[in-house]
């Protein structure tokens, strides 16, 4: 029996999955609140700006707890499908050991690294146009 198949090892992920969602669910749920803005909350410029700072990481955070989810959301979804576990780009098993630590990744080790060089290529190339990497 392989590791993408073993009951055991899905239910653990699927039970890690969804306590992930709860929190992730009952943490949006609170955005709005923490976005009001209250008319005795406005004193000054120096306030408007402090406060419109806070608003910015607070979207910010948001977003990157979105993104999380729709990736727990995936997780999901492989699971149910039966491609937990399995490699999007070559199709072979994912390390546990890597999905352990990210239990969303959907690379294996080898396909992630040749991706993150081919990403590196790609920034190198642009970097090279620069003045400053000229006059380096």
């Amino acid at each position: 029996m392989t590791m993408t198949k073993n009951a055991q090892f899905l239910g653990r992920f699927r039970s890690l999955f969804e306590q992930e969602k709860t929190k992730l669910l009952a943490s949006q749920s609170s955005i709005v609140e923490q976005l009001a803005v209250l008319p005795e909350d406005m004193m000054d410029e120096a306030d408007f700006t402090a406060l419109e700072l806070d608003q910015q990481m607070t979207l910010r955070l948001r977003a990157r707890e979105s993104l999380y989810f729709r990736k727990v959301e995936e997780a999901l979804t492989r699971i149910k499908d039966g491609t937990f576990g399995q490699c999007e780009s070559c199709e072979e098993e994912i390390e546990a050991k890597r999905l352990e630590a990210r239990p969303t990744t959907t690379l294996c080790f080898s396909c992630k690294t040749e991706s993150e060089r081919r990403e590196q290529i790609h920034i190198d190339g642009h970097r090279s146009k620069s003045l400053a990497r000229r006059y380096a």
